[in-house]
């Protein structure tokens, strides 16, 4: 991890290559970058750390970690011994035949690169026992989830099998003995339960989103996710050839990648499914897309039914010169660097020519348009800064500020979110929470328990969230039409009860195509 060292009245960036050697951020001409806080230069360090571990990852498939032996000694006459194989050399071996899908690689890259290498990597395979593994699963459990640390055990469980099947071992070392283990207390090991919300829940939060970001977009995406049980990655990928008058149809997922590259790749466990919609939803979703017109992305070509929230910004996965490189060149401030490119007149001639030189000089391009909206969604950005604060009330702490209540205009009813200098000062209100703890993953549960209520087929509820049942029961159920229909209807209910108690509360939203329906 990166940080800032003082030095007299500045600090410099220092961080760790992926080679373990320590290095400092510098410019263009090998000078180390001077900072003005600590906080700017930990900012910088970790980015440059970031980019030279992304770089290794793409040239190496795994970091090497092989021990040096001296080969045991052998009689004359006689070629020398070769050492034994460590867990290390095989399992960059394993890794290297795997063909699996890229979300699956990286996980498998991140376990054994992060928890199962640092403790096994030097040891011989077949002296790897259960009770070392053991040790390790103890030592792991004192710092992270038990959730983790048995998904990382099941890789590690995995890797050895193959090992096992290749004749390099005798047994699996990882393998649990069925009736052994620790009985007492193994509740205290449980997730918490999911939170859900109800109808009205889901129309709250996406109001609320739809709110904070300005536009109509989430409001759509969210009521479509609570009212389909669509995945994260199957709503970002919607394609607009796959919504349809009554259904949409759940073909291709956009998976995040660790280096921020989002892959298009089937839905989880090949969950290919289509979900009927009913009348209202489809109109809502065909209306949103006739209005945003959306077109091809720039990362695959295709047309999306969602865009991304917020200026793009891969600047800073990119190694290139940045907009600070440029301000430092013409000693100059950042602030005055981007009035010089984006709003010339607010700048003096010759502070923006001298930028302009500097510009030239260092060869800085440009990587979007100012106002230029992102191709898609993150998670965690989706997440943090809409999702949460629309459920809770509340924006996620985040250095130098804690965690604030969402300040809003009061009038009208929700309340405008207050943006910009002081805008705590200037609120008149705060949001009250929704739901604590919901999810955008929350949503997916939420449905499952709507379609409960409605005393949907268990059935019918497995093929709308793309799960499987291999049971006898579900080989011998069948789904009608009359389900369907009955299910439509009941979705349609609890949808208009929604928003007839919504109207009671206001019958006047800020959000344009809420504002719409309600007035219906």
């Amino acid at each position: 991890m990166g940080y800032g060292e003082k030095l007299g009245g500045y600090y410099r960036a220092r961080y760790r290559a992926a080679t373990g050697e320590l290095l400092t951020v510098v410019d263009l001409a090998g000078k180390a970058v001077r900072f003005s806080s600590k906080r700017a230069a930990a900012k910088a360090a970790n980015d440059h750390e970031a980019m030279s571990r992304a770089e290794t990852q793409r040239t190496q498939p795994l970091q090497e970690h092989r021990v040096a032996r001296p080969l045991p000694s052998a009689p004359p006459g006689l070629p020398a011994a070769e050492p034994e194989m460590t867990f290390a050399e095989y399992v960059n071996r394993w890794y290297a035949d795997q063909d699996l899908a890229a979300s699956t690689m990286q996980n498998y890259k991140r376990h054994i690169e992060e928890h199962l290498l640092p403790d096994f990597g030097e040891r011989v395979l077949t002296a790897i026992t259960r009770r070392d593994i053991s040790a390790w699963e103890k030592k792991e459990a004192g710092l992270y989830a038990f959730s983790s640390v048995k998904t990382w055990r099941s890789t590690l469980h995995l890797i050895l099998a193959d090992a096992v099947d290749e004749e390099l071992l005798d047994v699996n070392p990882a393998a649990r003995r069925r009736g052994r283990g620790k009985r007492a207390g193994r509740s205290r090991r449980r997730a918490p339960e999911k939170v859900v919300t109800d109808a009205l829940g889901i129309l709250l939060v996406s109001e609320r989103m739809a709110l904070l970001s300005g536009r109509d977009d989430e409001f759509v995406a969210g009521v479509l996710k609570g009212y389909t049980g669509a995945r994260w990655g199957e709503l970002v990928g919607l394609e607009t050839q796959f919504c349809r008058p009554e259904n949409i149809r759940i073909e291709w997922q956009l998976y995040e990648l660790d280096n921020g590259e989002l892959h298009r790749c089937p839905p989880k466990d090949d969950s290919y499914r289509t979900i009927d919609t009913p009348r209202w939803l489809s109109a809502l979703v065909a209306d949103h897309v006739a209005r945003v017109n959306p077109q091809p992305c720039p990362c695959h070509g295709r047309r999306y039914v969602f865009r991304g929230y917020g200026e793009t910004n891969d600047a800073a996965r990119v190694p290139s010169v940045k907009l600070a490189d440029v301000a430092r060149r013409a000693d100059v401030s950042i602030g005055t660097a981007s009035n010089a490119l984006n709003w010339p007149e607010r700048v003096r001639q010759e502070t923006r020519v001298r930028v302009e030189t500097a510009m030239l000089e260092l060869g800085y391009m440009r990587r979007s348009a100012p106002g230029e909206t992102a191709a898609h969604w993150r998670r965690s950005g989706f997440a943090t800064w809409l999702f949460q604060p629309a459920a809770t009330g509340w924006y996620p702490k985040k250095a130098p500020q804690e965690a604030r209540p969402v300040p809003v205009v009061a009038d009208p009813w929700p309340g405008v979110p207050a943006r910009g200098r002081n805008a705590s000062e200037r609120a008149e209100a705060c949001w009250v929470p929704i739901k604590k703890g919901l999810t955008p993953h929350g949503l997916r549960h939420a449905h499952k328990a709507i379609m409960e209520d409605l005393g949907t087929p268990p059935k019918l509820m497995d093929e709308r969230l793309g799960h499987e049942d291999g049971s006898v029961q579900a080989r011998y159920s069948h789904i009608t039409t009359a389900m369907r229909r009955r299910l439509m209807e009941g979705l349609t209910t609890v949808w208009e009860e929604a928003l007839e108690v919504r109207r009671a509360m206001c019958p006047r939203s800020q959000v344009a195509v809420l504002d719409e329906l309600l007035r219906v």
